[in-house]
This record gives C-alpha cells, structure tokens and sequence, in this order.
C-alpha cells in the first residue's frame, strides 16, 4: 500500500519531523511504502510530487494545522490523525487508517 502525508505543527521544528520519521519507519515495519512531507517554519520539507500525491491508496495528515497545497490529494482518501499520536504509537496509526481504507 502506498501512503503518503503531511505531518505539521506550529514550530515545526521537534513534532512535525519527529511524526514525519516515526511513521515512515513503522511504513517499513508493517510493509507500507509511507512518505511523510514536513511543513512548518523551515518551508515544505521531502515534498510529495503530484505523480506521488496521484499513486497513493491514502492520505494521513497529522496535523491540526492548515495544510499548504491540499488540492494535491483531491479524490483521495484523507485520513486527520493527532500528530502526538503519530509519535507515541505510529503503527497503530498505521494499522488504524489502513483498516478505514479497506472497509
């Protein structure tokens, strides 16, 4: 399954890469192709091209923040998720919008 999301907080400097790297690593783990695009104070940081943002099965956004460039996901299923949540358990997060998508 391929997966692709946004993470952001306010800062964007210590939760929004460390959601970013903890989802891609769970991805691997449970056999996902997961990239994460960083948005925050720094700009758009790993950012998911159109053709990346065409080819996934799901959107994660983990996030309570406007998200920059939305529009790339139209048609998608796109699933909000509390960025804390991301890093304290990112598997099940995973697990969880994997589940909702194959309902």
């Amino acid at each position: 399954m391929k997966i692709v999301g946004i993470s952001a907080c306010p800062a964007g400097l210590a939760h929004t890469p460390m959601a970013a790297k903890a989802l891609e690593k769970a991805g691997k783990k449970l056999g996902y192709d997961v990239k994460m695009e960083q948005q925050g104070s720094m700009g758009q940081v790993n950012a998911i091209t159109p053709e990346e943002a065409k080819e996934a099965d799901l959107v994660i956004i983990a996030s309570d923040q406007k998200i920059m460039d939305m529009e790339r996901f139209a048609n998608k299923k796109v699933i909000r998720v509390d960025i804390n949540i991301c890093i304290k358990a990112p598997e099940a997060v995973l697990q969880k919008c994997v589940a909702a998508v194959n309902k």
